[in-house]
């Protein structure tokens, strides 16, 4: 019996476990050392990429001079602005419909159904909307892209807010009909505000899927309508460089920013 409470007592915390701890820091330096030494060597003054010979703003510099980079970069905000605000209005009125409207035979599937793509692998999906829009002989260029994307980030919209409007007291809309409110303005001064931190976290979500995807991306968009995945892509080719890494370190920081937002409206929510 001693024996029994004093090994309960030595792995009573996860980092109890022999060897745990080693494999963890293993685990995240493998993760996280690369990223690192890509952002140092972006600061690096020589033109090769893993030979420091200085410290140096040269290659970010170079990337305001660069019009194809800049270009590629413009074609990824139009995108992600178009299929951001897209996707989650659709995810916020899908949401809607599946947890505030009432039981129905389908919610289940419906639910199973917007969140299926999150366990499709993403080639299987760029490789069926190229196959769709070839079939419906759509051929817009960068509207392919927003089409594309638009699609692709319902479902990554959809969770935080579903979860957002779950999380609500439904009594308060309750209340506000009691008080004669009508479904507008119920709407309009209780859910949505409510479900606000919600739309936003799953609007910053999908901005930044949208910004960073590259599999679709490369599979739909035609000519002059190549994004920053794209193109930093048809640079590695070529070679790793110094501006690569300058581009990269930029996107890092770019996409740290946004899912700190995420973070900080879902922890609100």
């Amino acid at each position: 019996m001693l024996n029994l409470m004093f090994k309960r007592k030595k792995f009573s915390k996860v980092w109890d476990f022999p060897g745990f701890l080693t494999w963890t820091f293993f685990f995240f330096g493998f993760l996280y050392i690369p990223i690192v030494i890509l952002v140092i060597y972006s600061f690096n003054s020589s033109k090769f990429a893993m030979i420091w010979t200085g410290f140096s703003f040269r290659w970010y510099e170079k990337l305001l001079t660069n019009d194809d980079m800049q270009q590629a970069a413009l074609n990824s905000l139009y995108v992600a602005f178009v299929a951001a605000p897209c996707a989650t209005a659709i995810a916020t009125l899908t949401a809607l419909v599946v947890v505030r409207g009432g039981s129905f035979k389908s919610k289940e599937f419906s639910n199973g159904l917007v969140t299926l793509p999150l366990m499709v692998p993403e080639i299987v999906t760029a490789v069926a909307t190229l196959i769709f829009f070839a079939f419906i002989g759509i051929n817009l260029g960068l509207i392919n892209v927003m089409i594309a994307h638009t699609v692709f980030c319902i479902p990554f919209a959809y969770m935080p807010i579903k979860a957002s409007l779950e999380a609500m007291d439904p009594t308060l809309e309750v209340a506000a009909r009691d008080l004669y409110s009508d479904r507008n303005s119920t709407f309009r001064y209780i859910t949505l505000p409510l479900l606000m931190p919600g739309i936003l976290s799953g609007f910053m979500l999908a901005f930044v899927i949208s910004i960073d995807d590259f599999i679709i991306t490369l599979m739909v968009a035609g000519g002059g309508s190549t994004t920053l995945p794209v193109y930093i892509y048809s640079m590695i080719k070529m070679g790793v460089t110094p501006e690569v890494n300058a581009i990269s370190t930029l996107m890092l920081a770019f996409s740290i920013i946004l899912v700190t937002g995420y973070w900080v409206f879902s922890k609100k929510s």
